[in-house]
């Protein structure tokens, strides 16, 4: 269903307005900040999904919570969303959302595929929302720039990036493992991912281009493409497998970059923006997936006396592949996980299983992280009640993954996955200018998109 024309001009006019007027910042929106509330009035976009009724769950459970408003281009997801929340608004376009409702909400939970995120985030943020995003925050390489400078623009929101795995104690103590030295200086990261982007099952496609088909039924395509161009639909795109697809998502290893990094920039803050990517895949064809099999290796600059040299390289492994534990310096044995992170550092190497476990290998002897002297005690805490409280103005010290931290590890994940398209060559990026000094050509295909009129997002503070 598409917006009703008089709709959707008005929309269209407040939207130019809003970009006319947002270079003034937040000044020019002091009027129409809310006072502190006790409740926390949410709008969900994306209610079920791959993870959206999830966070809906969540975030619903916390004692100060309202869902509001359930946004959704699917009628199978709405209906099991208006059943939990029968009092909620309801709208399939999320334009519609804010341009009908935005004084019935304070905060947006945005739990669609990744091609849509930043334009509905920055939207939100546009319109002094808080936002709970799922990662990876955008699908575009210029797109981290945009959504930065929109969250720049609106410092007063509270932001938080789908990287519940932090909950853990074993994720933390990482962070003070790492932080405090206790392994000496930093040499390099690997990061094995587990599966491919072309897995198939639930939530991949297996790489084989079916013939155009129909949406499913109650399934509006044409809001679901949001800024894509037009293509056909097809089988094993939309629902959960469009993270198989080049327009639309970014493989396991997007997917998974915020989970499997968040430790490696809390740790060290000299870690900023790549200066070089190269990813090795097999696959030639990327017309219309992600490569799988893929190797591919950033390399962060690094001034600090926290790290071996003046470069630090991360390496991404994705389709199960892994790096050689010899080479690591732990010995034969088994992973605690097929997806999991390694520090190799100069006193030792810290190997990290999303969730946990935790171990430290030194001189081939392992010992429990968790039992590393001097750590202290990890209490459990809920991620998403902690962006509540926070968006309702209480001190809760929780909030691991604003959108600052979410799009330095997005932008580890796009780098790796978009580089595939120039397979075995050495990408020089300058995030800066968002190019590659390097490769005009990739520059030119790899780093922003073509929005579809009326879906383009929100340029803040630009």
């Amino acid at each position: 269903m598409t917006m009703p024309p008089m709709h959707r001009r008005r929309f269209l006019l407040s939207s130019a307005a809003l970009g006319a007027g947002l270079a003034l910042g937040p000044a020019a929106f002091a009027s129409a900040r809310r006072r502190r509330d006790t409740r926390l009035r949410v709008l969900s976009i994306g209610v079920v999904g791959t993870i959206g009724g999830a966070d809906r769950k969540q975030i619903s459970e916390h004692p100060a919570v309202d869902i509001v408003g359930l946004c959704d281009i699917d009628d199978e997801a709405m209906a099991q969303a208006t059943a939990d929340h029968p009092d909620a608004f309801t709208c399939k376009d999320y334009r519609e959302a804010f341009d009908k409702h935005a004084d019935k909400f304070d905060a947006a939970i945005v739990s669609t595929p990744d091609h849509s995120h930043c334009a509905i985030m920055t939207t939100a943020l546009a319109l002094n929302k808080h936002v709970y995003g799922q990662k990876p925050l955008v699908h575009e390489l210029a797109e981290l720039e945009t959504l930065r400078r929109a969250i720049d623009a609106r410092p007063d929101l509270v932001t938080q990036t789908g990287a519940q795995r932090i909950q853990s104690a074993a994720r933390r103590a990482a962070v003070d493992i790492l932080k405090g030295g206790t392994l000496g200086k930093v040499i390099e990261a690997h990061v094995a991912f587990g599966n491919g982007a072309l897995a198939g099952g639930y939530y991949f496609a297996d790489g084989v281009l079916g013939d155009p088909c129909d949406p499913p039924a109650g399934f509006d395509y044409d809001l679901w493409l949001n800024g894509a161009a037009f293509e056909p639909c097809r089988p094993q795109m939309v629902k959960r497998q469009w993270r198989s697809w080049w327009n639309f998502g970014g493989g396991q290893i997007a997917d998974w970059v915020v989970h499997l990094t968040d430790v490696l920039f809390y740790a060290f803050p000299e870690l900023q923006h790549p200066t070089r990517v190269c990813t090795r895949t097999p696959s030639a064809d990327l017309s219309h997936f992600h490569a799988d099999h893929v190797i591919s290796t950033l390399t962060y600059p690094v001034h600090s006396d926290k790290f071996a040299n003046t470069t630090c390289n991360l390496y991404f492994y994705d389709s199960y592949i892994r790096p050689d534990r010899a080479n690591l310096g732990i010995g034969e044995g088994e992973w605690p996980s097929d997806i999991v992170t390694v520090v190799v550092c100069e006193g030792g190497t810290l190997v990290l299983a999303p969730s946990g476990p935790i171990e430290v290998w030194r001189d081939g002897q392992m010992t429990d992280g968790l039992a590393m002297p001097g750590l202290p005690e990890y209490p459990e805490f809920n991620h998403w009640h902690a962006w509540v409280d926070r968006a309702l103005g209480i001190d809760n010290p929780n909030l691991w993954a604003p959108f600052d931290k979410g799009l330095l590890c997005t932008e580890a994940g796009l780098l790796a996955v978009k580089a595939a398209k120039y397979r075995g060559q050495v990408l020089e990026w300058d995030r800066p200018s968002l190019t590659f000094t390097n490769h005009t050509d990739a520059t030119r295909t790899i780093v922003r998109r073509d929005y579809r009129p009326g879906f383009e997002p929100v340029q803040l503070g630009a």
